[in-house]
């Protein structure tokens, strides 16, 4: 018999069984999708992902560290795996659609890059495709992600990079998913042989430690300390007002971080800073500029480094909405201090004012790829040409800027020798009236700086993003 009049009986089988909402997974996707999609940038993404989460109380805080794992996990190793799911299907990488390449990709991750059980990555990546991508792509992820589960990532990638003594290139960045043109021009900046480049690949893809700033004149790395407490906090490696925090440690969570006496910021952004602030110069000492400040964690450490002094700093910003975010960095600096939207490159102020610059330009990022991973994806070798004109003019102008006697420091969060040596060297050859001066005696305690006179940090080397900076001291 029929169920209802005029309808064939129903042919027995599996009943319909609506897939499970995994919060978790649901948001990490989401994540990938915008970093794809907008060109976000998924620190930027995640915390509002999970804060909205933590509200509607689908998320503890073990989910929340689950859920940044994949996302950051599956964006630092996105070359390796599009490899191993390029060897795992029928088709061309390119002709598979971006969300179902993402959901793909979360699944690997789970399957070689964590703990999670084969079965269990499995099945929640496949009940992850059919919510977000229905039944019939989540038998092509099933499939797929079957195939990866045969092989743990070391024989994967046996199978899939091409021999080191083939294309040491080609081989490296498969092996430790960078592309091909980031691991020469890395290479090419660190120079020697295999093994320094390998800790330096491996190094970008691993979770950088969060780093505390206190900012001067207004607490202490020993007060910082103090309120995060033996348990969660560590000093810093060289600068002296840096605390690290411990794996999981929630830097909004201090109060010392909410009242902005302490910020976020890279041990490495704090040396530069520092070394500009003590480089000596000949004569006065008052009038200090960042010409390039947002988003102003260097400019807070200078605005306070400046007031211990009786200096006044200039934070310059061209974006007015980065500019408002330096005012914010420097509200409650003990000092005289003043916030501009302005261009560098066409500045408001008059030449030769100042005693000391901070140049930290715009650049490619290459040097903060631990924590931006997606960046590495989204450069192209032509975004060097777009950066190298302003990268030159900012330079010039800031040393038009400065007074004879006085220096500009002039930073990338770049090591790659076109954004760092090649601009010095070409701005000083048609300047004229300037000289490199050593930087590393300003570095103090910090090892393995190299030849000079400029100084290029290394995560691999210092524990810190791949800051480079050079100081230049006006003569004539």
């Amino acid at each position: 018999m029929s169920d209802q009049p005029g309808r064939p009986p129903r042919k027995p089988g599996k009943p319909h069984r609506r897939p499970k909402k995994d919060a978790v997974r649901i948001l990490a996707f989401e994540a990938l999708r915008a970093v794809d999609e907008r060109d976000a940038y998924a620190n930027l993404v995640l915390p509002p992902l999970l804060r909205k989460a933590r509200e509607k109380g689908d998320f503890d805080v073990r989910d929340a560290a689950l859920a940044t794992e994949l996302v950051y996990g599956t964006l630092r190793r996105q070359g390796t795996y599009d490899a191993i799911v390029s060897a795992c299907i029928d088709r061309p990488l390119r002709e598979v659609d971006p969300p179902v390449l993402d959901v793909l990709n979360l699944g690997v991750h789970q399957l070689l890059g964590t703990r999670i059980p084969t079965h269990a990555a499995v099945s929640a990546s496949v009940e992850l495709a059919r919510v977000v991508l229905g039944d019939g792509r989540a038998k092509f992820v099933n499939a797929v992600l079957r195939k990866v589960s045969q092989h743990d990532l070391d024989a994967w990638v046996e199978r899939v990079a091409p021999p080191y003594d083939d294309d040491p290139d080609d081989h490296l960045a498969v092996v430790h998913s960078h592309p091909r043109w980031v691991v020469s021009a890395l290479w090419d900046s660190l120079g020697g042989g295999r093994a320094g480049i390998e800790d330096l690949l491996e190094a970008d893809n691993e979770r950088p430690e969060v780093t505390l700033v206190a900012r001067p004149g207004r607490t202490t790395a020993e007060a910082v300390l103090a309120e995060v407490g033996e348990e969660s906090g560590l000093p810093g490696r060289w600068s002296p007002y840096a605390v690290r925090l411990a794996e999981g440690g929630e830097p909004g969570s201090f109060d010392v971080v909410r009242s902005g006496r302490a910020g976020v910021q890279d041990e490495g952004s704090q040396l530069v800073a520092i070394a500009l602030a003590n480089v000596p110069v000949e004569g006065r000492d008052e009038k200090w500029l960042d010409g390039c400040a947002g988003p102003g964690g260097k400019a807070a450490m200078l605005a306070g480094l400046a007031a211990e002094r009786g200096a006044t700093l200039l934070a310059s910003e061209k974006q007015p909405h980065r500019a408002g975010l330096v005012a914010k960095a420097l509200a409650g600096n003990p000092g005289p201090y003043q916030v501009i939207a302005a261009d560098g490159t066409r500045p408001p102020w008059g030449p030769e004012t100042f005693d000391r610059i901070l140049m930290d330009v715009p650049c490619t990022g290459l040097g903060a790829l631990r924590r931006r991973p997606e960046a590495r994806w989204r450069r192209r070798p032509e975004d060097l040409e777009g950066f190298a004109p302003l990268q030159r003019d900012l330079l010039r102008k800031a040393l038009e800027s400065v007074r004879v006697g006085g220096v500009v420091g002039y930073a990338t969060c770049s090591p790659h020798l076109a954004e760092t040596r090649a601009v010095v060297g070409d701005v000083l050859k048609k300047f004229g009236g300037a000289e490199l001066v050593d930087a590393r005696p300003l570095f103090e305690g910090v090892p393995a700086l190299g030849e000079g006179p400029d100084v290029q940090l290394w995560p691999h080397l210092h524990g810190t993003d791949a800051m480079y900076l050079a100081l230049v001291r006006r003569t004539a």
